[in-house]
């Protein structure tokens, strides 16, 4: 039985950070998006993702995470709603897909992404 995380095997930190800092660049770019972002300081948003996911993707203290319901909490405020919450996913997909990461992989970061959906969208 493999006993490596997720973190390990889509290729550790490595990873994360090419993840993240490419997902970006389509999140900024992606004019539905774009609105919960202005104002973020990104290198600060952008090392909270990388810290969240590596936690997330089972390497690390969960202790580290965030209430995600009051992290986002402004942003349904501002109207954070699945349409939302869908292109953050689909530009994850995309961002892992071009990183050549195996689909399976993918797919279970997507099931570990919509297992937050509820609590991101404070349902």
């Amino acid at each position: 039985m493999n006993t490596e995380t997720l973190f390990d095997r889509i290729g550790g930190e490595y990873a994360i950070n090419a993840a993240v800092d490419s997902f970006y660049e389509k999140v900024l770019s992606d004019d539905l998006l774009y609105p919960f972002f202005e104002g973020i300081c990104m290198d600060t948003q952008m090392s909270s993702m990388k810290s969240f996911l590596t936690v997330a993707f089972g390497h690390g203290s969960s202790e580290t995470i965030k209430n995600m319901r009051e992290v986002h909490a402004p942003l349904v405020e501002k109207g954070l709603n699945d349409t939302h919450f869908d292109a953050i996913l689909g530009h994850m997909t995309e961002t892992l897909q071009e990183l050549s990461i195996a689909e399976n992989l993918i797919a279970e970061v997507q099931d570990v992404v919509e297992s937050y959906r509820d609590e991101v969208l404070n349902r």
